[in-house]
């Protein structure tokens, strides 16, 4: 099936498996763009909060929304919250901000494919049959944003990026460049956190 919705061929390549989280992140990374009314970012004016964590194993739609966005951690544009939920705020500083969430009724019908029985096995997304995971990836192309999504406008949302800077030094004790920030002092002179033994 073909959609707007459908990511490249080359994002299930570049997220190492085929699994029906990246191309939801796709989608709302998509929306919350068209929402907010901006263009896939170029540089580094545009910022997405995903409010995952770490251990559990749903968090695939964050490569979705930096394949659509633009919006990388390569960038420094991405930060996790750390919440452990499926959801995400998309910001952009002359836009304003808005939150996408998956809606539990969403998350339920979709909790009952065979994909996810593989999985709760602890058997890998790459090792799941090929037939199971596209069973539920193109059903997550065919179902409405509605049904699938929360969106909050996020009015009072605030976020100071932290200024860029090409400043650095060699660290006195390994002799490696360290950017500014992270310096430390140690006998008075210039060294890197791991050299610093704080």
């Amino acid at each position: 099936m073909k959609t707007e919705y459908v990511p490249p061929e080359w994002a299930f390549e570049f997220h190492g498996h085929r699994c029906p989280f990246l191309p939801i992140g796709y989608r709302m990374g998509k929306l919350a763009m068209e929402y907010l009314k901006v263009e896939r970012e170029k540089d580094h004016g545009f910022f997405v909060f995903p409010e995952c964590g770490e251990g559990h194993p749903q968090i695939c739609f964050i490569d979705g929304i930096q394949v659509i966005t633009g919006v990388t951690y390569g960038k420094s544009l991405m930060e996790k919250t750390y919440y452990g939920k499926l959801a995400a705020i998309f910001f952009h500083p002359k836009k304003g901000a808005v939150r996408y969430s998956l809606k539990p009724e969403f998350i339920d019908a979709f909790g009952k494919f065979e994909f996810f029985a593989y999985r709760k096995k602890g058997i890998e997304p790459s090792q799941v049959p090929q037939k199971a995971a596209d069973e539920v990836i193109n059903w997550v192309y065919e179902q409405t944003d509605d049904f699938m999504f929360k969106v909050e406008a996020k009015p009072d949302f605030k976020f100071s990026p932290v200024k860029g800077s090409f400043n650095k030094a060699k660290c006195s004790i390994c002799g490696e460049y360290v950017f500014e920030r992270y310096l430390r002092t140690k006998d008075g002179k210039p060294v890197c956190i791991p050299c610093s033994e704080y």
